[in-house]
């Protein structure tokens, strides 16, 4: 698997003074996509809704609104 593509504005581009350490989205060569945020899995399990879980490999990660706005024109629709 690999990253094929950034999905959304750079960090730089969003305003990150580093434009290193910032939330991030890339699509993967599966069609997946890989999330760079702030790991919150415990503080936020507990608020998940009845029928959401998560497997205990998986992380509930936090990504600014921003990020997941400005990614939304380069998300295919299908």
């Amino acid at each position: 698997m690999k990253i094929v593509r950034r999905v959304g504005a750079s960090p730089r581009e969003r305003g990150s003074s580093t434009g290193q350490t910032c939330p991030d989205i890339f699509e993967l060569s599966d069609g997946s996509f890989a999330v760079i945020g702030t790991e919150a899995t415990a503080a936020l399990d507990g608020e998940l809704p009845p029928d959401a879980a998560r497997a205990p490999y998986e992380r509930i990660v936090i990504i600014s609104r921003e990020t997941l706005v400005r990614a939304k024109a380069d998300i295919p629709d299908a």
